[in-house]
Formats: structure tokens, sequence, C-alpha cells
């Protein structure tokens, strides 16, 4: 293959943005159905927490639909087999097809068991909780059509189509959830109706973009197990994450409200920036893959070094952003004394644990653009399993507090930081993932 110049800063910026306007969108839409919703009460909040929690986990770990498809895609797309890149979107598209109308009707027939399990067999909320999730339940086929789509159009490097996908979809979501909701009178069954309308036309122009490519759609069994493997290796880490998480929440709601209220909003303001410092990771695995593909190591190197330096660069902006704010930020989340003092000790591991997730995750897109996905599943879980559960419980017995649990967080992402460094200095990345 011919060879072409490095990547610059303004070509990994230019993926960046628009798959960070991606990334952005649900998360702020969930913000705007949970604002329409409260201002019908504490109980139809109580519900969509619970109906919404379901939801989440649909595009939270069956994302391998859209990681995945990117590595695969790039590669092929690197190798000058363009047909081949979009034959992993249609095959990446069969498979969110398939696995929709499975969760369709797994959730019609255990909405009730699963509501209980997540809000409590007592929860007054239960019967609107099953209600909202029944209906927005229908819109997973779209949900995961849309992460396919998103795989393959930016392993082509095609990344102005998605965002204004995405765009066109939850901002259509937007301006009918007052209207069903307080409009129609329709409230939390009017909140769902909007999601399911907002993924599957979402889903629809990533259909639609996919088959004007005239790509067959006849299953490649091939393709769909290398899909599946890789699927399996990021489903086993995304699992591995959500336990230090869940292990966190689970030890500082026994140290007392005030530490568990401010987790929460460590957790919360964690996850905007993680969202942030993932568009790096999406432009490391598109370049990665394609540098891959065209049989060129010593443009993958030099790409995975710039996409490091990229993340450095917005961990450093973002820890000095949070630092700015301590003073005052937590204010803006509560007025509890015990709270705000909690959140003054977490901050400061908060803002110093940006400098390491700026290159952790952009590393973690240099390994996923080359389809390495098996040791980016055991790092994780080494670092999750054997360093940070450790810790945290050590934190808890000995009494260290916030800080202790934080410091716990941090040191698990170091680990991460580390391995995967490692890692990324050695060879075998290069053709771990090669097709």
């Amino acid at each position: 293959m011919p060879t072409r110049s490095d990547p610059d800063v303004k070509q990994v910026i230019g993926l960046a943005l628009p798959a960070l306007v991606v990334l952005a969108a649900e998360p702020i839409y969930v913000l705007v159905d949970t604002a329409v919703i409260g201002h019908l009460g504490a109980l139809p909040l109580a519900s969509m927490a619970i109906g919404g929690t379901v939801l989440a986990q649909v595009s939270g770990q069956l994302n391998f639909l859209a990681y995945g498809t990117t590595a695969r895609a790039a590669r092929r797309h690197g190798a000058g087999d363009r047909p081949g890149a979009v034959r992993e979107g249609a095959n990446a598209t069969l498979l969110a097809l398939i696995i929709g109308a499975a969760l369709i009707v797994l959730v019609q027939l255990l909405a009730w068991p699963i509501a209980r399990l997540i809000g409590g067999a007592d929860s007054p909320a239960l019967a609107g909780a099953v209600e909202w999730m029944r209906i927005a339940i229908l819109g997973a086929p779209g949900i995961l059509v849309a992460l396919a789509g998103n795989g393959w159009l930016r392993g082509l490097q095609r990344v102005r189509e998605p965002t204004v996908y995405v765009v066109v979809g939850f901002g259509l979501c937007v301006v009918l959830l007052p209207l069903f909701v307080y409009g129609f009178g329709w409230g939390l069954a009017g909140s769902a109706l909007a999601n399911v309308i907002a993924q599957w036309l979402t889903g629809g122009l990533f259909l639609r973009a996919l088959l004007r490519e005239g790509v067959s759609l006849r299953p490649d069994r091939a393709v769909i197990a290398g899909q599946l493997r890789t699927g399996r290796d990021l489903f086993i880490r995304t699992l591995a994450l959500q336990g230090s998480f869940v292990l966190a929440a689970a030890l500082c709601s026994r140290m007392g409200p005030e530490v568990l209220g401010a987790h929460q909003i460590g957790l919360q303001l964690f996850m905007l920036t993680a969202l942030a410092l993932d568009a790096v990771a999406v432009a490391a695995q598109a370049l990665v893959g394609e540098a891959l593909g065209r049989d060129d190591p010593r443009l993958a190197r030099r790409t995975a070094a710039l996409c490091g330096r990229v993340g450095l660069f917005a961990g450093v902006l973002f820890a000095a952003v949070l630092l700015a704010l301590r003073p005052w930020g937590p204010l803006l989340f509560t007025s509890d004394a015990g709270v705000l003092e909690q959140a003054g000790v977490m901050w400061w591991w908060l803002a110093g644990m940006q400098l390491v997730a700026g290159v952790l995750f952009a590393l973690d897109g240099v390994l996923m653009g080359a389809n390495d996905v098996a040791i980016l599943r055991t790092i994780t879980i080494v670092a999750h399993a054997a360093v940070y559960a450790p810790l945290s419980w050590l934190a808890y017995q000995s009494g260290w507090g916030i800080g202790g649990i934080w410091f716990g967080l941090t040191t698990s992402l170091a680990v991460r930081l580390l391995l995967g460094g490692l890692r990324v200095r050695g060879d075998r990345w290069l053709a771990a993932g090669a097709t």
C-alpha cells in the first residue's frame, strides 16, 4: 500500500470533535428527559430512574458494536478494501437487529422481575417503571444499529454523517418530549415513546447510509464470528469497569450519606470528563486501524504517540479546570455542609486522575484500533479486580474515608496506564488484530 504522511494534531482533533458530539448527545438528552419527567413529581422520576437503568445497559454493555466495528472497518479501509470495511458494518448491523429484537422479547417477558430487582419489591414506582421500560425497549434495535453505524463510518473516517444523524434524531426528540409528556398528557408513556422515535429515526438514518453503499446484507459467518470474539472481550472489560463503580458506591454508602453524596458528585463529573477524553480514543481507533491496514507499523506507532500527547494535553486542561473550580464547584450540586466537606477531599483526586486518564484513554483507543482487545480485557480485570477491589476494601476497613476510595480508583487507572503503555511499547499489538 502507498504510504501517507504522518497524522497531525488537526487530523486527530478533526476526528475527535465530531465523535465528542455523538458521545455527548445521549447524556444531554437524558438530562433533558430527567428534567421534563422531574416536574411530574418524585414518583414518575423514580420510575424513569429504574427503567432508564435498564435502557442504559443496552448501549453501555453492547458498545462493542461501535468500538469493535471501528477497528475492523478501519483496518480494511487502510488496506484499500472499502467493500470489506462496509461489509463489517453490514454484519454488525445484522447483529444489532438480532440482539435488539431479542432484548425486546426479554424485557416484555421479564419487565416486572427486572423492576423489582432494581427498585425493590415494595417500591411504589414499579408500575410506572414497567410501563416506561416496556415502551422504551422497543427502541433497542435503533440504539444498536446506531452503534454499528457509528463503528463502520468512523472506520472509514466519515465522521460528519454520524454527527448529523445523532443531532437530528435527538434534536427531534427534545421537541417531542414536552409535547408528548405535557401537551398530550401521556406522562411517563410519552417520555418512553419519544425515546423510541428518536432511537429508530437515528438508527434508520444509519441504516439508509449502509443501504446506499449497495452492500449485500447476507451474513458473513467469518466476519460475525470475529465481531463476536471482539464483543466478548469488550463486554467482559465493561463488566469489570462497572463492577468497580458498583463496589465504590456500596462502600461509600456504608460510610454515611455525606460520603455517598460526595462520591456521586465526583462520579458524574468523572463520567463527563471521560466522555470528552474518549473522543480522542475514537480518533486513535480510526487512525491506528487505518495505519495497520496499510501494513505500516511505523505510522501506527507515530499515530499512537501523537494521540497520547493529545490525550495528555486534554487531561492537563481538565485537571486545571477542576482545580480552579474546587472552591465553589461542589456548591453547584449541594448546600449540605457534610457533603461539601467530603467533596472537598474527593475533588483533589478527581482533578489528579485526569492526568492519568487523558493518556490512558488514548492508549485504550490505540489498542482498540489494533483490535488488541484481549489484552485490554486482561489489563482491566487485573487493575480493577486485583488492584482496586483490595485497595478499596482496605480503605473502608482502615477508615480512610472517601479519599481512600478515590485513591483506589486513581491507582487502578494508573495500573491500566502502566500495563497499556508497556503493551504499546512492544510489538505484539501491531499484529494482534490482523485480518
